[in-house]
């Protein structure tokens, strides 16, 4: 995160003031403006926390703030504590802290060892901009509330930002779902990482969703979730990244193309490359369409890059795919209510008869996608090297980047299509 002081504004702002209202110095309006405010808000935190009280969010601010950022505490044991007297202290319940200390022998807490305390929020939000350290925030307290998810990383952007991946279930049937290949697409980003959370607390209590035990769904499927293929794009359209070198060429490039609106029409990599324009299956054709269309240079949007898998993040999307091998993708981005199937002629078994059940859950309409659209992308790639069902999910309506409002209808309309996809049908 950048230092963030009076004045500020951005993703990372509305990230501080969520995080200063968890830990109780709000109401804040998560509005992205440093205002006086958030200032005061802020200053009464590091008061309260022995440090400089200079209404800076700097370094040692932000460690303080680490457990609102990511959902959970680490309590250090002294004597006399339990299990259950460390959950009243932080007013969670014991069950989420037995989970999250899985093996942690309750009769034998000894002095100086830590626990991991979920706190009494959820880990995801869904009324703030995003941005790539709310990203991993996320992943980190998602992991860490739940062990039994895996993350880690499976590259790094153009800015070195860490290209951050999430695995739950135990299944055999592996799957693989990504999100925000566009930057201005960043709503999918929270629809994948909400799923998990609410997937994996549904477990934890023997519950489920839409009706199905999720006991069922992580005993039939390992689900890969690659929340954020492009986080220096995302940064770029919510104003995490304001400043720079980087920021300063993305001027330059987006004032070639003055009818697309800046930064909010920015679906490209921080470089000017269309990450879901990289991919090996008809490269040269859409070559050759954006680039009649004008796009024949870094742009905003729709520049094809300069070879296939040039850009490190469709790369490193590339290599997560070989390595996971899934039976099915999905690749989510906005928005039209639609989902894309096919590419060319190619017909995977089974794949039709999926996306009937994909349309149905969803309420959207189930199309092939337009030739003009129809090369070089994540979708067509696998459809074409794996001849496996895959799916690009067009959420929601409007222009993008869709507000938040639309959330909660985009995550109803597709969490059939995030479990259907695992289980291998309705």
């Amino acid at each position: 995160m950048n230092v963030l002081q009076q004045g500020s504004r951005g993703s990372e702002v509305e990230l501080l003031q969520l995080a200063l209202d968890r830990a109780g110095f709000g109401p804040l309006p998560t509005d992205g403006a440093f205002g006086s405010a958030t200032r005061a808000a802020l200053v009464a935190f590091q008061s309260s926390r022995g440090l400089a009280a200079d209404g800076i969010a700097g370094a040692r601010t932000r460690t303080a703030l680490m457990p609102w950022f990511t959902g959970y505490a680490v309590h250090t044991v002294a004597r006399g504590d339990s299990l259950f007297n460390i959950a009243a202290r932080y007013g969670v319940t014991l069950r989420s802290v037995e989970t999250a200390n899985p093996g942690m022998d309750p009769l034998d807490l000894r002095p100086g060892a830590r626990v991991v305390v979920p706190l009494g929020f959820p880990v995801v939000p869904t009324t703030i901009s995003w941005c790539s350290s709310l990203v991993g925030y996320c992943v980190r307290g998602l992991a860490a509330r739940y062990p039994f998810i895996s993350q880690g990383e499976f590259g790094r952007s153009v800015m070195g930002a860490p290209l951050r991946r999430l695995s739950l279930g135990e299944g055999a049937r592996r799957v693989l779902y990504n999100a925000s290949h566009h930057a201005n697409e960043w709503i999918t980003t929270p629809l994948l990482l909400k799923f998990a959370e609410e997937l994996a607390a549904a477990r934890v209590s023997g519950g489920s969703i839409r009706g199905i035990a999720a006991e069922e769904v992580f005993g039939a499927a390992r689900i890969w979730l690659a929340p954020a293929v492009d986080p220096d794009g995302i940064d770029h359209v919510t104003g995490a990244l304001s400043s720079g070198e980087h920021f300063r060429r993305s001027e330059r490039i987006a004032a070639d193309f003055p009818s697309i609106p800046f930064p909010s029409g920015w679906k490209a990599n921080i470089a000017g490359t269309d990450l879901n324009l990289q991919y090996p299956a008809g490269w040269e054709q859409a070559r050759e369409i954006k680039f009649s269309q004008g796009y024949d240079r870094p742009a905003p949007r729709d520049y094809v890059g300069t070879a296939p898998l040039a850009a490190p993040e469709s790369l490193a999307m590339y290599e997560l795919t070989r390595q996971v091998d899934p039976a099915l993708i999905l690749a989510f981005h906005t928005q039209g209510k639609v989902i894309y199937w096919r590419y060319l002629d190619y017909d995977p078994p089974g794949a039709a008869e999926l996306g009937e059940c994909f349309a149905a859950a969803s309420g959207y309409a189930l199309e092939s996608t337009p030739y003009a659209s129809g090369f070089a992308g994540y979708k067509d790639w696998f459809i074409e090297e794996y001849m496996r069902p895959g799916y690009t999910v067009e959420c929601g309506a409007g222009q993008s980047p869709l507000p938040l409002s639309q959330f909660d209808e985009i995550y109803r309309a597709n969490l059939g299509i995030l479990l259907f996809a695992a289980l291998g049908g309705c």
